[in-house]
């Protein structure tokens, strides 16, 4: 065990080349690999290294940044040089350094600006963990946002990466100074914050000043590429989100045996609020996903499962937890688990569980009143019957299921009615 802890202050030496060029045709795209000198944090000794390791201690890796090549593809033309953020990070920019980063470090960063350019009309911060985003919020202040962002699952934000779009202040970085974070995103950061920021000391502190402009980023295309076991490569075109307004999406209708079957409540403009922030978050989201959403933030995420109607139960388990765990900590300042533990050491009282408990269920988690959100459609009416006995009141998907019009029955024949929205597109992210 002592050996593995060090592997995980180990820089590793990587044998990836300083350039990499990638040929399409008679068009070229060079890549430069980035490297940062940091001090050492056990000898002080200050060392020229890009990343940590990958994934794992033990694995070499290499961050490149786009040097050269406008590369245009049919009618695509993909983003250009100069409009690095993560892999342009400079030193100047980590503020704090911590260490050199890892590969999850930075890819964490990278996805919650995947989210995050979807969601600039207000402050907005969003929370990851393994690339995955733990908490995604709105907030009429930086503050409010992290705050509402952490809460929605602060169990799993422990460790993890917050990003935010606007400068982060004095209000933010108190409360992000109460969690043990590993690295905090933001385009700047305003007078004093740093000095509370850095009193943790290993916090990677980035500043990208490119964030300003992150809108910008939603219909820049780049090459995403997947390694094969057997070294061969998957090259595809990255997605466009294209939803970006309450009217692109369509009311659900569905035809079966000559029969037309309508929504027959449309979304209030709440609910369409709702249904374009869930969907935003949505894209930065490992597929099979159903997240629920309520208010400008994230109730229940589940992830990765391969079954649809299975990370639906599993995304209103996470959200009864959570809610749970947030309730606990805002009352007594304690995790809802270090509560159940006191109760059986006969420390406190069961009273205070049973309170939060009856809150929990009679609120069913969070998810009363919010939006379900599924990456694709639902194969069976089953799905959408996880998050209607639950106390939603709408439903997005992409549609194009043959079997719509039984969620679409579904939702007509819920009391109340629930509303259902089609986006025309899927969101799969592996």
């Amino acid at each position: 065990m002592k050996d593995y802890k060090k592997a995980y202050r180990t820089i590793m030496d990587d044998h990836f080349p300083t350039d990499m060029v990638i040929t399409f045709g008679d068009q070229t795209l060079i890549y430069r690999k980035r490297a940062w000198k940091i001090p050492d944090e056990g000898t002080g000794e200050v060392i020229e290294k890009g990343l940590r390791y990958g994934e794992n201690p033990g694995q070499e890796a290499a961050l490149y940044e786009l040097a050269n090549g406008n590369l245009v593809l049919g009618d695509y033309q993909f983003i250009e040089p100069g409009n690095g953020l993560v892999s342009a990070i400079t030193e100047d920019e980590m503020l704090q350094s911590g260490k050199h980063p890892g590969k999850t470090n930075l890819t964490d960063a990278d996805n919650a600006m995947n989210i995050l350019k979807f969601l600039t009309k207000k402050p907005a911060v969003s929370i990851m963990k393994h690339n995955n985003p733990c908490g995604v919020a709105y907030g009429e202040t930086l503050a409010k946002a992290y705050d509402r962002a952490n809460m929605a699952d602060r169990i799993a934000a422990f460790g993890g990466c917050a990003a935010c779009n606007r400068p982060i202040d004095k209000a933010s970085a108190e409360l992000m100074s109460q969690n043990y974070l590993e690295v905090v995103v933001a385009p700047d950061y305003e007078e004093g914050s740093l000095e509370i920021l850095k009193k943790r000391k290993n916090l990677r502190i980035i500043k990208i000043g490119r964030m300003e402009g992150l809108e910008r980023y939603r219909t820049l295309r780049f090459v995403d590429f997947k390694s094969l076991i057997d070294g061969g490569i998957i090259v595809q075109q990255s997605p466009i989100n294209a939803i970006s307004a309450p009217e692109d999406f369509k009311p659900a209708v569905a035809f079966h045996q000559g029969k037309e079957y309508r929504i027959a409540r449309l979304p209030t403009d709440a609910e369409y609020e709702d249904m374009l922030f869930g969907w935003c978050v949505e894209q930065g989201v490992t597929s099979n996903s159903v997240l629920y959403v309520k208010d400008g933030v994230t109730v229940g995420i589940g992830t990765g499962e391969q079954d649809r109607v299975g990370v639906a139960e599993i995304a209103v388990f996470k959200a009864y937890t959570k809610y749970a765990d947030a309730l606990c900590f805002r009352n007594y300042g304690i995790p809802y688990k270090q509560l159940e533990q006191e109760i059986e050491a006969g420390k406190r009282d069961r009273a205070q569980k049973a309170e939060i408990d009856n809150q929990v269920k009679e609120e069913r988690g969070g998810i009363k009143g919010a939006i379900m959100v599924s990456d694709a459609f639902f194969p069976f009416r089953d799905g959408a019957e996880v998050g209607i006995k639950e106390g939603i009141t709408g439903i997005v998907h992409p549609g194009g299921s043959e079997r719509d019009f039984e969620s679409i029955e579904a939702c007509n024949e819920a009391d109340p009615q629930v509303t259902m929205v089609f986006t025309g597109q899927r969101a799969f992210k592996h």
